[in-house]
């Protein structure tokens, strides 16, 4: 396999400041192929949620450049996404700390996916998404949301769901929320692409337009113009929070 990926992070038309944090770690490690892309969506409700996210955003680059390569000789995704869970857990309560100590709550989302050759493994938690995309846009994340849980109760219709106002209730975050239990995806790679985005994102756009506009780029120029022309089309729509992806090549 080998992987071409661009990313791309907005403030927006209404906020003053880009609570997403994203990182991109893309290296040859001992002949294998590993790439790290991560989008998390800070609070907007909270105080401080740039903060938290960037934090987040910290442990994981600190964890790629010190940590990595020791998981490489064997590369066992289960072994691995337990570390995550881990990291997350400790991440949690420092963010909690901080906010007693602030005496104001602050979180984040947290979506990444490591590619380690052809395996790779999602982390999730919260309502940011990886899709892949190919002849269609397939979500492999589940939103962490109230209306989410709702549906998978049988109570709320998709139809419903999008128009109740609960919509962007989130029951899971890193920091912000009594209960976090991460969702772990692990698999081989696919061809096609991978995007990981912030809900801001995707608000304004279908999954249909998601895959007519990427579905045929192959090149990190070409990736890149697409990322800008999309979140410029969103912005137009009257998109109003953050807005960031990273989109993901697989040949």
């Amino acid at each position: 396999m080998r992987y071409t990926v661009a990313a791309k992070t907005d403030v927006g038309i209404r906020k003053k400041v880009n609570q997403d944090s994203v990182l991109v770690k893309h290296a040859l490690i001992d002949q294998n192929e590993v790439l790290l892309a991560i989008v998390c969506d800070g609070m907007g409700g909270l105080k401080k949620g740039e903060l938290a996210s960037a934090e987040v955003v910290r442990f994981f680059n600190q964890w790629f450049l010190n940590e990595l390569s020791n998981e490489l000789e064997y590369a066992d995704m289960n072994i691995i996404s337990e570390k995550w869970r881990i990291l997350l857990a400790e991440l949690d309560r420092e963010l909690k700390a901080y906010g007693q100590k602030m005496d104001q709550k602050t979180g984040t989302t947290f979506t990444g996916i490591l590619f380690i050759n052809e395996q790779y493994l999602i982390g999730h938690v919260g309502d940011s998404r990886v899709y892949h995309i190919d002849h269609s846009c397939l979500q492999l994340t589940e939103d962490h949301t109230f209306i989410q849980y709702q549906i998978n109760k049988g109570e709320m219709t998709l139809e419903q769901a999008k128009t109740d106002p609960r919509r962007n209730m989130l029951m899971q975050t890193v920091g912000a929320t009594k209960r976090m239990n991460p969702q772990f995806i692990s698999g081989r790679a696919k061809k096609g692409h991978y995007l990981i985005c912030s809900d801001g994102f995707r608000h304004k756009i279908t999954p249909m337009e998601i895959t007519q506009i990427f579905a045929k780029q192959t090149d990190k120029a070409g990736m890149a113009l697409a990322l800008e022309k999309t979140i410029d089309l969103i912005k137009q729509r009257n998109e109003r929070d953050n807005i960031s992806a990273i989109l993901i090549n697989v040949e």
